[in-house]
């Protein structure tokens, strides 16, 4: 017997691929050098930009090994690793033994990094408010309710089962 079907899975058939090409576009925009270096530059700090989405990882993520961030932003684990030691020897982030695994280390950040990533935030705000400057207050509720609820999700499905 064929599996029974919800009535809503030819609408959200036809909706993935838009829902996908979205999904690109913010990922593509989020990505550009260019929009981190405006970010820095708005946040009125000096950081490489190649350091800058690293080091807001470790304040979002941390603490967290090289291998998990490097697998997380998707770049390569050698190029990660100089990074953090980059960003270790400027004294934004300092590495501690991993409470789960001694033979682990996991990147924290520091109370100055603490203070870029905040001005960093401060900075997004503004971008934001700009952004959302036209869109009514439930239309925003539910953009942020659905996207963590997405993202949740996105994050727990087994990419092998599916």
């Amino acid at each position: 017997m064929p599996p029974k079907r919800n009535v809503q899975d030819a609408h959200i058939s036809s909706q993935l691929r838009t829902l996908h090409d979205a999904m690109v576009s913010i990922v593509s925009v989020m990505n550009r050098p260019q929009r981190d270096e405006a970010m820095v530059r708005k946040a009125g700090i000096a950081l490489d930009r190649a350091l800058f989405p690293l080091l807001v990882g470790i304040e979002r993520l941390g603490p967290i090994g090289v291998v998990e961030l490097a697998d997380r932003i998707g770049r390569d684990y050698t190029t990660v690793s100089r990074q953090v030691a980059k960003l270790e020897g400027l004294g934004l982030i300092q590495r501690q033994e991993s409470t789960h695994d001694r033979r682990l280390r996991e990147a924290i950040v520091t109370r100055q990094g603490k203070a870029m990533t905040d001005a960093v935030d401060i900075a997004r705000e503004k971008m934001g408010r700009m952004i959302f400057a036209e869109w009514d207050t439930r239309d925003f509720e539910d953009l942020v309710r659905l996207m963590r609820r997405f993202a949740t999700d996105l994050e727990a499905v087994d990419i092998d089962r599916a």
